[in-house]
């Protein structure tokens, strides 16, 4: 029942905060009959996510798993600066261990572009490989999710299955080669999800391929290697767990979403809010709030980082079908646009706003923005990282949600807003005009967006304190 009230909630805050206009305004069905899909709201979400392996550990295990598998020609990719650390030493003992075959991609690029992501798929169709490896944080996983799809579909056009409307968002019909995900960083959720993300330079945004096809057989999850992230690391991988857990958790419900797809192929990976990612999102936002604080100032911590580590796929399988909607919508743009900002504890030789941090930096405006459409969630959210709503009011929920994210934010020495990255209020009309290519998590925002909604996140974003 609380669910269906949440739905009438929103139905009818949805009509009154709608634009009017044909071209946005939109009839919704919260319960279609199933014999037309054409215009009417989604029925049905499903859950899928990769199996997952965690203990402290794991990693030496990789090796049997292959062998297991019969693998003889395996595609191992990194990034150069994990080449040398001992996640990667840890694989490289188990594959020479068991008797794998193996050859080392270590050229991936910390926030993937086209064109790193295209040098990785070259790598692979070369090798012709029967098993690929990613060990690493996002970047890494993400370009291996790619580098095993155009493989698999060597005549396939890089567009024909990026995310529309930049690319053809086709669906992905072929069985993948096996692909087993190792996380080194407490953030991303990609070893579980379906997801891989990548600058398109030509645009200066962030866009991706989304398809249940793509996501690893395996997440092997050893918390040993969450002790090698820097503290900066470790806080801007763990704000995009926070972002995940809550943006999931208030993001349009599944039976809200247009259009029922005519086909379940057709159905998106980011389906809405559900009543099952809701449990691994709360969940995800509860160790959070007790455990990143911790993880990110004392390295040596292993409870601490374990349980991000855990976070961090908690997260990802509610994420990873509910779906995100304006932080990381908002975020790509931030991240693509970036002038002459690097980051603290990030080797890289080019200017970067960590993924993590591009999304938390308007957290604050967001919620603000999106708390009328489901307060009841927001002041949960709110209750869960320490605030006290006990005589909070409904219509208060935004603001409490947005000052205990401004506190948290304060406490962990983020920068304050984004002035503080290079941006200015100039800059405002790009980062919009990066925003509206993200329809396809955008579009999951429990209250709709203008433009002109756009340019006053980002305005309030500027500055949070």
């Amino acid at each position: 029942m609380a669910g269906q009230e949440r739905a009438v909630h929103l139905l009818r805050q949805l009509q009154r905060a709608s634009c009017r206009c044909p071209a946005h305004s939109h009839g919704f069905s919260q319960a279609p009959d199933g014999t037309s899909c054409g215009k009417t709201t989604d029925y049905a979400f499903e859950m899928a996510c990769s199996n997952i392996r965690y203990g402290q550990g794991v990693t030496k295990e990789v090796g049997m798993d292959l062998q297991n598998l019969g693998a003889r020609n395996v595609c191992l990719m990194t990034d150069k600066n994990l080449a040398r650390l001992p996640p990667v030493k840890a694989v490289f003992n188990s594959l020479a261990k068991h008797g794998v075959s193996f050859k080392f991609y270590d050229k991936v690029r910390v926030e993937p572009t086209d064109t790193s992501f295209k040098e990785a798929i070259d790598f692979a169709k070369r090798g012709q490989f029967d098993a690929y490896v990613a060990v690493g944080g996002g970047s890494v996983i993400d370009t291996c999710k790619a580098a095993n799809l155009y493989a698999c579909n060597p005549k396939a056009d890089f567009l024909d299955y990026v995310n529309a409307p930049i690319g053809k968002g086709k669906p992905v019909t072929d069985v993948l080669k096996p692909f087993i995900a190792v996380p080194t960083t407490a953030g991303t959720g990609s070893e579980t999800t379906g997801v891989a993300i990548f600058d398109f330079e030509s645009l200066k945004a962030k866009t991706g391929i989304a398809s249940r096809a793509i996501k690893p057989t395996l997440g092997m999850v050893d918390p040993l290697h969450s002790l090698h992230m820097p503290q900066r690391v470790a806080a801007n991988s763990g704000f995009d767990v926070l972002c995940h857990a809550l943006e999931s958790y208030t993001a349009l419900p599944y039976n809200m979403r247009s259009p029922c797809p005519p086909n379940p192929i057709y159905r998106p990976a980011y389906q809405g809010s559900n009543p099952i990612s809701d449990v691994w999102s709360k969940h995800a936002l509860n160790i959070v709030a007790k455990y990143m604080k911790r993880a990110v100032r004392n390295a040596d911590d292993l409870e601490a980082r374990s349980s991000m580590h855990l976070a961090s796929v908690f997260a990802g399988i509610g994420f990873g079908n509910a779906g995100v909607h304006l932080c990381h919508g908002m975020s790509y743009p931030i991240a693509g646009l970036v002038k002459t900002y690097r980051a603290k504890d990030y080797n890289v030789n080019h200017p970067l706003v960590p993924h993590g941090l591009s999304v938390v930096l308007t957290s604050p405006a967001v919620f603000t923005f999106t708390g009328s459409m489901c307060p009841e969630r927001h002041l949960e959210a709110a209750e869960i990282l320490g605030t006290n709503v006990r005589n909070a009011k409904r219509e208060d929920a935004g603001l409490i949600l947005a000052d205990t994210l401004r506190k948290f934010l304060f406490d962990l020495n983020v920068d304050d807003g984004l002035s503080a990255v290079g941006y200015t209020k100039e800059d405002i009309p790009a980062l919009v005009k990066g925003t509206i290519p993200q329809e396809r998590v955008t579009k999951l925002a429990p209250r709709p967006q203008t433009e002109e909604d756009l340019s006053s996140l980002f305005e309030a974003s500027m500055k949070l304190y």
